[in-house]
């Protein structure tokens, strides 16, 4: 059976090129594609008519626990298995700025900044974690030890700036709390999707500074050899999800390929 993937916050920047470059590298692999407001996702649209009876796109808001339950159901009916969840929505904060000190936090954006990057990826595991245990291991590296060998991965991305160790900077206050929030479901998870068989492949991955409205307003910052495209992220995320295997599980990368201090 050909490879199931799911990528989560498919619509626009990284989560629309990782359904380029699955549909096109990883033929004849379907991808499922969610989204919060697929009739405005027009580029999506685009895609998916590009390669017709490939892309399945549905509706997820990860801030409601229902259509994510929803969304499970309807892969259960239509493929029976995922091999490849990518759970890339973020929000930097709801205003689009980052907060520089503690008179720019409030508990709201705080909290709505947490539950889109560190809550939705842990309720999308909860449901579609099932379906990961049914996957053919179609993604990654399979070692000839069949204990060690898996079924499905799960791939949150992160960021440089939820490594505790490497903040020498402050500021981001709720962006960087949840991608720590998210490393730790991501080690959470790979522990408890690890034991036993089936197992399930969790990592967390840092893409670089993108070139895309999450970043953008910082831009005049970051040298222009360390902005890339998402064309250019993507290619070296999946050449490192390839490469994963069971004794990668539970750890953060970079997309060099380099682990990342928690």
């Amino acid at each position: 059976m050909a490879a199931v993937a799911l990528v989560q916050g498919a619509s626009r920047g990284l989560g629309l090129e990782f359904c380029k470059h699955i549909l096109s590298f990883k033929a004849p692999a379907a991808v499922v594609a969610t989204c919060r407001n697929p009739e405005a996702a027009t580029d999506l649209a685009a895609l998916a008519a590009q390669h017709p009876g490939r892309v399945t796109v549905l509706k997820v808001d990860v801030s409601r626990e229902d259509d994510i339950k929803g969304a499970a159901e309807v892969v259960k009916k239509s493929f029976g298995k995922v091999d490849l969840i990518i759970n890339s929505s973020a929000m930097l904060h709801p205003t689009g700025k980052g907060e520089t000190g503690l008179r720019d936090v409030s508990a709201q954006a705080t909290l709505s900044t947490l539950t889109t990057n560190a809550v939705g990826p842990l309720i999308m595991a909860k449901y579609f974690s099932p379906l990961l245990q049914k996957g053919s291991g179609l993604f990654g590296q399979q070692p000839p030890e069949k204990a060690k060998q898996h079924s499905g991965i799960i791939v949150n991305i992160t960021a440089r700036v939820g490594s505790i160790a490497d903040n020498a900077l402050g500021g981001w206050y709720s962006y960087r709390m949840s991608k720590v929030a998210l490393n730790m479901a991501t080690r959470n998870l790979s522990i408890e999707l690890g034991r036993g068989r089936p197992k399930v492949l969790c990592v967390a991955l840092h893409p670089g500074t993108l070139n895309t409205d999450l970043s953008r307003p910082y831009h005049r910052n970051v040298p222009k050899d360390k902005l890339f495209s998402t064309q250019h992220s993507v290619e070296h995320l999946m050449a490192l999800i390839e490469s994963l295997n069971f004794d990668k599980s539970g750890k953060a990368y970079a997309w060099d390929g380099s682990e990342l201090p928690w």
